[in-house]
């Protein structure tokens, strides 16, 4: 008794050294909302560590419980947690190769894949052909693939890497493809979990489990590549995805992001960089039991200052299994954004914008050149208004398309416009502008649409300019501004 005590105190006295830690960053909130939001995590972190010791102290009955039902020892709870004071290290885990050759170096883009048996099904052959089937030879020397066989079935393992290596043994040989396994004994207790949003046990399980498999292949794939993207093992890709995906990160170039997403279900499509993985590995494993690994990733995403969802469309990845790794349970969801073909991405260079419309609220004039499922939105134009953008460097266009109004506000278009192309950028006050412009064309039911202007402009393009030519009532959307380069 009198140690239980003691224990309570030590730990009351912690939490009131994190306390005063944290109102002493309440003053640098201003000066560095991301350092706050790191404390933050880590005030979470010693939170849940409180959380679980405590349910410990309250009784001996639950830790008789949880020793007969899963065999709990004291060095199963030390290699699990102990580092956790390093919440960007790797993970102490010992992987069993089950596949492989050594990465010979690293990759642009790992493609991590976590797979358990299914009751009815089995798709993640399918899914491994589809990554390799859709991308170029030039391409497949910038990935590589992870795949994480994470159920405890030795025999239906053993099956899976024959299965594997049989039809993809080249690309193993090759170093793009590699088969792992985390052992049993590095798992988290699974059994007799809190049952969060009145899930059953068994539910709580399943979903308490995939956390801790994704968390140890992302602390797998931390130093494979520069980038990371997961996928599920029942997908089927779009074609040439990795140059799309390359296009968007080049598109963000200077700007912040923690995740980028490229499929609106689940755990699919989700990319992050590479540096990030430890931190979300030891994220998903603290919080493994409280919900799924999807709503995680939402607060992960929130608690390092990514405030709002970064999806594009159309989508690269699409959900093709029918029956779902949980007790074979019918999952009928689709991507009705997926596109399986391959789409042309536009480039858009860096640039700056400017405009003298009246913006409503946040939709700022940069919302409309970026790839994101965002745009500008400004009141009503007048005649002579103007949209700019003023590209970084000269250059060559091959094509522009620019789209005004949304399905649900299709009267917000720009009704009578022009687009002209410019050069000769001076400094004018505190921006830069165009001295002389070329106008290209009309805008048309809101719309604008050029090819081959590089064989229509004799010289290099330095600004392009949307020209309101009359006045009108509608407030202007403006959807999207898509450049494509020679």
């Amino acid at each position: 008794m009198m140690n239980s005590i003691q224990d309570r105190m030590f730990k009351f006295c912690q939490m009131k050294h994190i306390f005063e830690i944290l109102d002493k960053m309440r003053c640098l909130r201003k000066r560095s909302t991301v350092s706050f939001l790191g404390v933050l995590v880590i005030f979470l972190l010693f939170m849940n560590l409180y959380i679980e010791d405590s349910y410990v102290l309250e009784g001996d009955k639950q830790l008789i419980r949880e020793t007969s039902t899963h065999q709990l020892n004291s060095e199963r709870y030390v290699h699990t947690f102990k580092d956790f004071s390093n919440f960007s290290g790797a993970i102490n885990v010992t992987y069993r190769y089950l596949a492989a050759t050594p990465l010979q170096r690293k990759r642009f883009l790992t493609i991590g894949l976590s797979s358990v048996k299914r009751k009815k099904g089995n798709y993640l052959l399918e899914t491994i052909k589809s990554i390799f089937e859709q991308s170029s030879y030039e391409e497949l020397k910038e990935i590589s693939v992870v795949v994480h066989l994470a159920d405890f079935n030795s025999s239906w393992r053993d099956v899976m890497v024959q299965d594997i290596t049989q039809k993809f043994a080249h690309h193993i040989i090759a170093g793009r493809l590699i088969v792992i396994h985390a052992p049993e004994e590095y798992y988290p207790i699974l059994d007799g979990l809190k049952r969060n949003y009145n899930d059953p046990e068994d539910r709580v399980r399943f979903r308490s489990k995939q956390n801790v498999d994704y968390a140890f292949l992302l602390n797998f794939c931390a130093n494979t590549s520069d980038y990371y993207v997961m996928l599920e093992d029942d997908v089927r890709c779009s074609k040439n995805f990795l140059t799309a995906i390359k296009k968007v990160i080049t598109s963000l170039e200077g700007t912040y992001w923690v995740t980028l997403e490229f499929s609106k279900l689940g755990y699919i499509g989700k990319l992050y960089h590479s540096h990030d993985l430890p931190r979300l590995a030891h994220f998903l494993l603290m919080f493994y039991q409280e919900m799924p690994c999807d709503w995680l990733l939402t607060h992960f995403r929130g608690l390092l200052a990514q405030k709002n969802v970064i999806r594009f469309k159309p989508s690269l990845f699409q959900h093709m299994g029918y029956y779902s790794s949980y007790k074979g349970t019918e999952n009928k969801l689709k991507d009705d954004d997926f596109e399986e073909e391959s789409f042309d991405i536009p480039d858009n260079p860096p640039a700056n914008l400017y405009t003298n419309m009246n913006v409503f609220e946040n939709y700022e004039a940069s919302k409309a050149y970026s790839s994101v499922d965002e745009y500008f939105w400004g009141k009503p134009p007048s005649a002579g208004d103007v949209f700019v953008i003023i590209f970084e460097n000269p250059i060559l266009i091959k094509k522009i398309k620019v789209s005004t109004g949304t399905e649900d506000r299709q009267n917000d278009i720009l009704h009578h416009g022009a687009l002209d192309v410019g050069e000769n950028v001076v400094d004018f006050k505190q921006s830069r502008q165009c001295v002389t412009y070329l106008r290209l064309g009309e805008f048309k039911s809101g719309n604008f649409e050029m090819s081959e202007v590089n064989q229509k402009i004799p010289f290099d393009i330095n600004c392009i300019r949307i020209y309101v030519t009359k006045t009108q009532k509608e407030w202007l959307i403006i959807r999207s501004i898509s450049i494509w380069t020679s």
